[in-house]
């Protein structure tokens, strides 16, 4: 496996992760704990280092999934997680960034983790009752204790971003991005450029939509995010299936297929974007790690970005309330 750093940080990670909230949440029942901790496992074996996940997944149980499937590998793996949500009854409820917040939520989950240092530590969700200074210091605060090695954003607006790489410098930024989402090239990409800031897309693969296995009539689970979403609405996701047909079209002249397509997609535009796919088999999992072998010349990444522009993308990425908690 193919090894980055996260901007100008000393960060290094697989040029693949792996996103690991869906084994415990969002789409479809959970995993059980056996089979989640084998494709963990089957990630480690094939290479991948960059584990992610959050207090909420679950919440908790994602983060416990986690961390007993990696202390073997503890020295040899970086694990991401993030803080920023209120808790209650087991259940997500409103943003909490407060500092006196923060400082618990790391050593919970660092328990859970099983683990004495967590190397990336992301505000979930910008909490704007809580200037992102004070957030910064109170992450930079666990960082002198040794608790925490990097200080990450999740869907943070630019002058977000900004404000908080004075006070802590900024590791990596966590935001959707992916050949059906480009919002990130307007504002956001140029400033962590600027800034040397590493980008971690999380959905690179259209929550699974660019892999061509989901079809107009597809049926989700119940308890599946998916379907809330304006985006995969039945008509929605017909209209939507061009974009997935130019990227078969790609992928089979590279003899590929259009999940690798999107990934290395993603590999070539900067050498500091890490994308972080999730999946529950080990069969995606591989193909996923594919990627890394696919090369997109500039003269492929104008083609494939010019043809799938002139689709438009039908549907917000997001239900409305969810919606507001991103780009602040």
């Amino acid at each position: 496996m193919q090894k980055r750093k996260l901007g100008k940080s000393n960060l290094e990670v697989s040029a693949i992760g792996l996103g690991c909230m869906g084994l415990s949440q969002s789409y479809g029942r959970p995993v059980d704990k056996k089979t989640g901790i084998a494709l963990i496992r089957a990630a480690v074996e094939r290479g991948i280092t960059f584990f992610d996940t959050a207090e909420v997944y679950g919440p908790f149980t994602n983060e416990e999934l986690v961390g007993e499937a990696l202390a073997p590998f503890r020295k040899d793996v970086v694990i991401a997680t993030k803080f920023g949500f209120h808790i209650e009854n087991g259940k997500q409820a409103g943003l909490d960034s407060r500092p006196e917040h923060v400082k618990p939520v790391a050593e919970a989950s660092l328990k859970r983790l099983k683990t004495d240092v967590i190397d990336l530590f992301y505000q979930h969700r910008v909490d704007e009752r809580v200037p992102i200074e004070d957030v910064a210091g109170a992450v930079k605060d666990l960082i002198h204790e040794g608790k925490v090695k990097h200080f990450g954003l999740s869907e943070a607006g630019a002058e977000t971003i900004r404000r908080a790489h004075k006070v802590q410098p900024v590791t990596a930024l966590q935001s959707e991005y992916s050949l059906w989402w480009r919002e990130p090239e307007r504002n956001i990409i140029p400033t962590v450029d600027e800034l040397g800031i590493g980008f971690v897309p999380y959905s690179p693969l259209g929550r699974g939509f660019l892999t061509g296995a989901i079809k107009k009539d597809t049926q989700f689970d119940k308890d599946d995010f998916r379907n809330i979403v304006p985006r995969f609405s039945p008509e929605n996701r017909d209209a939507n299936q061009a974009v997935v047909d130019l990227i078969d079209e790609f992928a089979k002249e590279k003899n590929a297929t259009p999940a690798q397509i999107a990934l290395a997609w993603l590999l070539a535009k900067k050498p500091w974007i890490v994308p972080i796919p999730g999946t529950t088999k080990v069969h995606r999992l591989e193909e996923n790690i594919g990627a890394v072998q696919v090369h997109l010349s500039p003269d492929d990444l104008r083609r494939l970005e010019m043809t799938t522009s002139k689709i438009p993308v039908k549907g917000a990425r997001y239900p409305e309330e969810l919606q507001k908690l991103v780009g602040r």
